[in-house]
């Protein structure tokens, strides 16, 4: 569901049924997308893997196939100093 500023306003109750009824709700201004209503989920903080999948389904995120893995870090005698020196200039 989607409402502008002023729907939101004029309409409250409207849009906390919607909330209520498990739906997202959308604020827009000028119709760009400013504030999403989403039903309270009690004091229980929501999983990582919870959140991934959620922002997954909204479109929000693209998740990897593959894990990810790193190169591993290349130590170079001097690298430091070679920092700082760079740094100063």
């Amino acid at each position: 569901m989607k409402y502008s500023v002023y729907e939101a306003k004029a309409r409250l109750s409207e849009v906390i049924r919607n909330v209520k009824a498990r739906r997202r709700v959308v604020i827009t201004e000028r119709g760009v997308p400013v504030a999403e209503i989403i039903p309270y989920t009690g004091d229980r903080p929501e999983s990582l893997s919870g959140r991934i999948v959620r922002l997954a389904k909204l479109g929000m995120i693209v998740t990897r196939k593959e894990p990810f893995r790193a190169a591993p870090v290349s130590v170079r005698p001097g690298a430091v100093a070679r920092f700082l020196r760079e740094d100063r200039d």
